[in-house]
């Protein structure tokens, strides 16, 4: 089966969810998928849904759980260079079919690697695996590879009226 490049993108909810939705159809398919996290660092509820339903999908975390509001500390940096790096041997070494980089796009824009590192990572990629990138602000040269980029658009949030995120939407 050829493999694609995908992106979920945009200020809108749903690009997480998104990519989710599509380890739930592959793993449904019998496809081996792997999901590499960026910045995330606790465990959500989809997470644990994962780990504890589906142990087929390998569920791994690049972040320390905290937002990243100015430039990122060293230990941040070394977190997500180790997803990279991480991210690579899923995507190059045979065992996935399906490789999702959770919030990839937003840890570019967070400053903890830069847009080359994600082109570089579809320089790589077999042509038989499923790339999957998510997150804000994806740039114009990732959006330009991929096969398919859909930006979520935020037209209205029950953030703005203040309301929490609640255990089993949002978190």
């Amino acid at each position: 089966m050829k493999g694609y490049v995908q992106i979920y993108t945009g200020d809108g909810k749903g690009k997480t969810t998104a990519a989710l939705g599509l380890v739930l159809r592959a793993a449904g398919a019998g496809l081996r998928v792997f999901v590499g996290q960026f910045i995330k660092g606790r465990e959500y509820s989809e997470i644990r849904a994962l780990r504890e339903h589906l142990p087929a999908v390998t569920v791994e975390q690049f972040g320390l759980g905290r937002f990243i509001r100015q430039a990122p500390a060293p230990e941040d940096i070394a977190a997500a260079r180790q997803g990279l790096a991480r991210l690579r041997e899923a995507l190059t070494g045979g065992g996935y079919d399906v490789v999702v980089a959770d919030e990839a796009c937003t840890a570019v824009q967070a400053g903890l690697f830069g847009e080359d590192d994600l082109l570089a990572l579809l320089d790589v990629r077999p042509a038989t695996v499923e790339l999957v990138l998510t997150g804000r602000a994806a740039g114009a040269r990732l959006q330009a590879r991929a096969d398919l980029v859909t930006e979520m658009r935020c037209v209205k949030h029950y953030f703005a009226a203040g309301v929490a995120g609640r255990p089993g939407i949002e978190s």
